[in-house]
């Protein structure tokens, strides 16, 4: 195999075990979790009510506020000037290269200002 399709490859893999990789973990970490509520529970111990509220509150997972919103919608704007600014840079050696990337960077912009409108509507306050 050459260069032209390690790179590539090697990409797709990056960004997949960007994302797989923490799914498997947190699935790991609840697994384990589970299995030793079940063994207390199979030695008949009570369960400490910290314990109880810690596992409802992870399984509820996270209330969207207008900060977490904001910030959301902040970092995907930067990632739309990163890849509009890597387009920029590649126009000085090949000027077709920037309107596709300036295209590409269009997809996180616009998510990330759909983020910030949203963050100026949601009235839910982080506790």
């Amino acid at each position: 195999m050459g260069v032209e399709v390690i790179v590539p490859l090697g990409l797709f893999a990056a960004v997949a075990a960007m994302v797989l990789v923490p799914a498997w973990l947190k699935s790991r970490d609840r697994r384990d979790m589970q299995q030793t509520v079940r063994h207390a529970l199979d030695k008949g111990e009570a369960l400490p009510a910290e314990l109880v509220e810690a596992i409802a509150k992870a399984s509820r997972g996270r209330i969207a506020t207008a900060h977490t919103d904001l910030r959301t919608g902040v970092i995907w704007l930067a990632v739309a000037a990163g890849v509009a600014t890597f387009g920029w840079m590649i126009g000085f050696e090949d000027q077709e290269a920037v309107y596709p990337m300036v295209g590409l960077a269009a997809v996180p912009g616009f998510l990330g200002l759909a983020f910030v409108i949203l963050s100026f509507f949601n009235k839910t306050r982080a506790d």
